[in-house]
């Protein structure tokens, strides 16, 4: 037999959450401010009305080259392209955690294999490498195939298309942040969308970018410029828009 007495404080605990609920009104559950502020979508893949506008296809006054220097990449009927041995280019603004769209193109005539096919990079902060590789049909080690996080992340599919077409990616970066004695207070993540695919979701990175050895943090600047990489092949780049995320507490 089932006593009584366990039956009714069971029930209370039951009804409890439900007699307080009909005591509120649905407006104490209204949070009216802060009013989020209005960004105007892009139309036909033009970027939204709060972006930095990195590159529109007419010139590079948005990046600069080695040592602060001009960018000597070449820039022709609104794309450009990687101008082998010039270096790597900088956006001459510093940014912190962004939303980021850009496009990109490894060479229609193949060359090479592997890592040596239509390699480039974007380094968020000039530190952390979302890889650019000519994916298509191209064995290579699955943490530096496009869309991975250099050797850190490999990308969730490849979902790359073939040589000398437009490809896009659409990434949300979380700086880092550091304590005051230089340790990490939580570590940079990374989503990641490449073509409209999902590839990374919301990775955690180890550290900076190394081609040998592991990553590891050093506490740095809150804002850093972003970098695209010259890696010799000539790699192609258009429609770069940046947005800046706001941090949270």
């Amino acid at each position: 037999m089932i006593s009584t007495k366990s039956i009714v404080p069971a029930a209370l605990l039951v009804l409890l959450p439900a007699l307080a609920c009909a005591q509120q009104r649905p407006e104490d559950t209204e949070v009216w401010e802060p009013v989020p502020a209005v960004v105007t979508p892009g139309r036909d893949g033009a970027p939204p009305s709060d972006a930095v506008i990195l590159f529109d296809g007419s010139d590079l006054s948005a990046w600069s080259g080695r040592d602060g220097g001009e960018a000597r990449w070449r820039v022709e009927h609104g794309v450009m392209t990687v101008a082998p041995g010039t270096g790597d280019i900088h956006t001459r603004q510093a940014f912190g955690s962004v939303q980021l769209h850009l496009e990109w193109r490894t060479p229609a005539e193949v060359s090479g294999e592997g890592q040596g096919r239509g390699n480039s990079g974007v380094f968020l902060m000039g530190l952390y490498e979302l890889q650019v590789l000519d994916s298509y049909d191209n064995s290579t080690y699955s943490n530096g195939q496009a869309g991975s996080i250099y050797k850190q992340h490999i990308p969730l599919v490849n979902a790359s298309r073939g040589p000398g077409e437009w490809q896009s990616y659409d990434v949300a970066f979380i700086a880092p942040r550091f304590a005051e004695d230089g340790t990490v207070a939580s570590p940079a993540t990374m989503t990641v969308f490449h073509n409209g695919v999902l590839i990374q979701n919301h990775v955690a990175l180890r550290g900076p970018t190394l081609y040998i050895g592991e990553p590891a943090y050093e506490a740095h600047a809150d804002r850093l410029p972003l970098v695209l990489q010259d890696h010799v092949n000539r790699v192609s780049y258009r429609n770069i828009w940046i947005r800046e995320i706001p941090d949270t507490p």
